[in-house]
């Protein structure tokens, strides 16, 4: 549906559009002059770059299928001024799901090194399978879903798990409420 026509604010004139750009242009130019003082740093900036999980060993063997980021996050997850990665990982398959891990990647201990797995949250060992990940603040958070017994089909998981891993006393603490029935 069109305006009646004939309303004189209906239709845009060139002056509109120059009042605009002066105005876009002079909230740009005041925002590059205004210098915030040392007093407005962030103190708690990371002083570094999180670490790459495609550049990580893993402590688990995929053979000649390779291992697969399937999600991850940085965070300064232990308070220290420097990021951590947080990575859901598998091995690639042609077929199915592979069971996941989730590590806690730390920059290089020294320049040029690669970086390192300072904390393993889930193990791939479990043959579980990591849905609804996320890292809010310093909590790391998963949905797990595994298998009741070795009768059930590996496309059909019949148990899930919300978790959540969070910094306390030198460790990740885990935390989950009550085991849920079936998925």
């Amino acid at each position: 549906m069109q305006p009646p026509a004939g309303l004189p604010h209906t239709h845009s004139r060139p002056v509109h559009w120059l009042l605009t750009a002066v105005a876009v242009a002079a909230v740009l130019l005041g925002a590059a002059l205004v210098d915030p003082g040392d007093d407005t740093a962030t103190a708690s900036a990371p002083t570094s770059a999180a670490p790459d999980p495609a550049a990580v060993r893993y402590p688990f063997d995929c053979g000649t299928a390779g291992v697969e980021v399937a999600h991850r996050a940085a965070a300064d997850l232990d308070g220290d001024g420097r990021p951590e990665t947080v990575a859901v990982v598998r091995c690639r398959s042609g077929a199915g799901t592979a069971p996941s891990g989730v590590y806690v990647l730390a920059p290089a201990a020294e320049r040029g090194a690669m970086p390192r797995v300072t904390a393993t949250l889930v193990d791939p060992a479990q043959r579980m399978s990591v849905t609804g990940f996320a890292v809010r603040g310093d909590v790391v958070s998963a949905t797990l879903l595994g298998y009741s017994s070795a009768n059930v089909p590996r496309c059909c998981p019949d148990r899930r798990r919300d978790v959540q891993w969070r910094w306390h006393d030198g460790k990740f603490a885990l935390t989950a409420p009550p085991v849920a029935g079936r998925a």
